[in-house]
């Protein structure tokens, strides 16, 4: 068995940090996913450097930010060209594995020229197939792919319903707009519904490594679910899991009035159009029901990685794997009045859960210090024994392992979070925040007179903005914003040249 450490990562998608049990959730148990914190570090302070889907994937892999690697937007297919650490691990000896989403093409219907091997209708159509998905992929030797949300699904996962009974392109015919909403009662059993697809999956390739199938190599195996992302449709004994009535709401709810008169969010939130993809104002109801099937999505999730983790001990290779659990961005969930997610950079869409496990690292610790997703593979590449000489100038974080050491320890004053979402000719949204312990300032492209500045520390729930009363704090963070935006520039093409 090598002697290299192993690397699980586990992954979900709009998924914020206070729905799990450790982060203090009232009603949500959690107990597997919260075990990883048994030895490992819990993150109250980790946040996204976008909060889509798309964007904050590639900065994971790629290091970098959205100006840097180009996929700013849903949309956008990462180059494959690009350094991604995925890659690195493969070419330093690692068997590389995925299952589940990725999101490093786009997968919504599209007239667009670029191919995209997650073009979630292809699949449906039968135009592409698992024999289509090329070896090496973004780094990853061994590829399965699940392209969709809710039961919504494509990919291997389409492929392997079917031969069960499942026919997920009919399935597909007979609700066109599943994907528009927000919740609704899927037709699938809890056997054939994607969360044990993906659990079962990871499960057999932990197995098959443990059985000696990757020739003595260490392993990096991403698992990565696309729930809790809407539409919110767990399946069986998590459907009713929850119940609305019980399920109470944010005390800042009733603050939707004034996202309206916001001169940049409010017209976005009235825009229909796109109603999926941006603030969704709902009522009372709505907002009890919709996070009622949340938690039942994530609660099925918790039990899947229950079962790998008990596979992981099983093995023999637990006590040498890293195991890391994040999200990709979080959800309003009725933060404000409005669900889902966009370009209000409110806590609950860009603060995720993050629990680390390093063997021989981290102990059970809790840390308040502030990272974010670009630090991420900068620190995980020199803990998999990647020499700093060979990690590219691209990768823009910095090296957490000093927190992973002691809790305490600080490395960042403060996050940038850049955001140039693109849905349509006339709904560009570019949005910058700044985010320190105690404060989140944003600006918005375009308005200059006008900006969200909000105390973290004494108004958690983001309800009183001091962008017009505090001129001076207002004026320092612009001015942190503005230097670490320069800071990330890149220093291309490089000069070969010294005279």
């Amino acid at each position: 068995m090598s002697e290299k450490m192993n690397f699980l990562f586990i992954m979900t998608d709009q998924h914020r940090a206070d729905c799990l049990s450790s982060y203090g959730h009232p009603i949500l148990k959690t107990p597997n996913i919260d075990s990883i914190a048994n030895g490992g570090v819990r993150f109250t302070n980790y946040f996204c450097n976008t909060p889509i889907c798309m964007p904050n994937r590639a900065n994971f892999f790629t290091g970098s930010y959205p100006s840097i690697h180009g996929v700013r937007s849903n949309g956008i297919n990462l180059d494959p060209a690009r350094p991604v650490f995925s890659e690195m691990l493969r070419k330093k000896g690692y068997h590389t594995m995925t299952v589940g989403k990725h999101h490093f093409n786009y997968f919504s219907r599209s007239t667009r020229k670029d191919p995209s091997i997650e073009d979630l209708f292809k699949w449906l159509h039968g135009d592409l197939t698992s024999k289509d998905v090329p070896s090496p992929w973004y780094g990853f030797e061994d590829a399965i792919l699940v392209i969709g949300h809710g039961d919504f699904m494509a990919g291997h996962y389409s492929e392997w319903v079917k031969e069960k009974g499942f026919d997920m392109h009919e399935y597909a015919l007979s609700k066109p707009q599943a994907l528009n909403e927000n919740y609704y009662q899927t037709s699938l059993s809890e056997d054939l519904y994607p969360t044990t697809y993906i659990t079962d999956k990871t499960i057999e390739a932990i197995q098959q490594h443990a059985e000696g199938k990757n020739e003595d190599k260490p392993f990096f195996l991403h698992c990565s679910f696309p729930d809790p992302h809407h539409p919110a449709c767990p399946p069986g004994k998590y459907k009713d899991m929850f119940k609305p009535e019980d399920i109470e709401l944010p005390s800042n709810f009733g603050d939707a009035n004034k996202l309206l008169d916001h001169e940049f969010l409010g017209p976005h939130i009235k825009d229909a159009r796109f109603r999926q993809l941006l603030p969704q104002m709902v009522d009372e109801q709505t907002a009890k029901e919709f996070t009622a099937l949340t938690y039942g999505a994530i609660v099925m999730i918790d039990d899947g990685v229950g079962r790998i983790l008990n596979a992981l001990e099983k093995s023999g290779l637990a006590d040498n794997t890293m195991v890391m659990f994040t999200s990709d961005h979080g959800d309003y969930m009725g933060d404000h009045g409005v669900i889902l997610k966009g370009p209000a950079h409110y806590r609950g869409v860009i603060n995720m859960p993050l629990l680390w496990k390093v063997p021989g690292v981290t102990k059970t610790s809790v840390s308040d210090s502030l990272i974010c997703t670009v630090d991420l593979p900068r620190t995980i590449l020199p803990l998999l024994g990647v020499p700093e000489r060979q990690i590219p100038l691209t990768f823009q974080g910095v090296d957490v392992t000093s927190i992973l050491k002691d809790p305490e320890a600080k490395v960042r004053d403060r996050i940038l979070i850049e955001h140039d979402e693109e849905l349509a000719a006339d709904k560009i949204m570019r949005v910058h925040s700044l985010v320190t312990e105690q404060h989140r300032l944003t600006i918005y492209n375009e308005y200059e007179t006008m900006g969200d500045l909000f105390d973290l520390e004494n108004d958690p729930e983001e309800v009183n903005n001091l962008w017009d009363s505090d001129v001076n704090l207002r004026n320092n963070l612009v001015d942190k914003l503005l230097r670490e935006t320069v800071k990330i520039r890149p220093r291309s093409p490089k000069r070969v040249a010294f005279n």
